[in-house]
């Protein structure tokens, strides 16, 4: 499938526990002021590329924990990253998704988003909220502002209210 993309590290130890692929999905709205990936804004920046040679990369990486999907904002692409997720489970290994969104604006999302509604199921951890300049803080593990929240997804979908996950 095609995703349009700002890049990809190939091994990250700072989106999340273990070491990790991620993707920086191309094109964000939010538009929080200070933004680390400001780059990213544009959804006819970055290139395009595909959804099959992300997986190859994956399959091939034995020590990758698993697949962080950044941006941007993913959610812009709920499709390609419902592909990313379901094949990365697949595998193995987990999903961690960040997005400006808050859970509660992503839950209603997915109340009309088929593919949204699929990400979430595949989700580990769910980092949400805008980076607000103002709450930056360099003590919150995985995050760049103290108002976003590691969302346990699995947990928080079964219980029916928000479960953070501390690190």
């Amino acid at each position: 499938m095609d995703i349009r993309l700002a890049g990809f590290v190939k091994e990250s130890v700072v989106e999340g526990p273990g070491i990790r692929l991620v993707v920086f999905f191309q094109g964000c709205f939010h538009n929080c002021p200070a933004c680390h990936n400001p780059e990213t804004h544009d959804p006819m920046g970055g290139y395009d590329g595909n959804t099959d040679d992300v997986i190859e990369h994956l399959v091939t990486k034995p020590l990758l924990a698993g697949l962080t999907l950044s941006g941007g904002e993913p959610l812009l692409q709920p499709a390609a990253a419902r592909v990313l997720a379901e094949a990365t489970t697949a595998f193995g290994k987990n999903i961690i998704v960040y997005t400006g969104y808050t859970w509660e604006e992503v839950q209603k999302m997915a109340e009309t988003n088929e593919d949204i509604a699929a990400l979430l199921k595949h989700t580990w951890l769910l980092i949400d909220g805008p980076f607000i300049l103002a709450k930056r803080s360099f003590n919150t593990p995985f995050r760049g502002s103290a108002n976003q929240r590691i969302i346990d997804v699995a947990s928080s979908l079964a219980e029916g209210k928000i479960i953070e996950k501390i690190f």
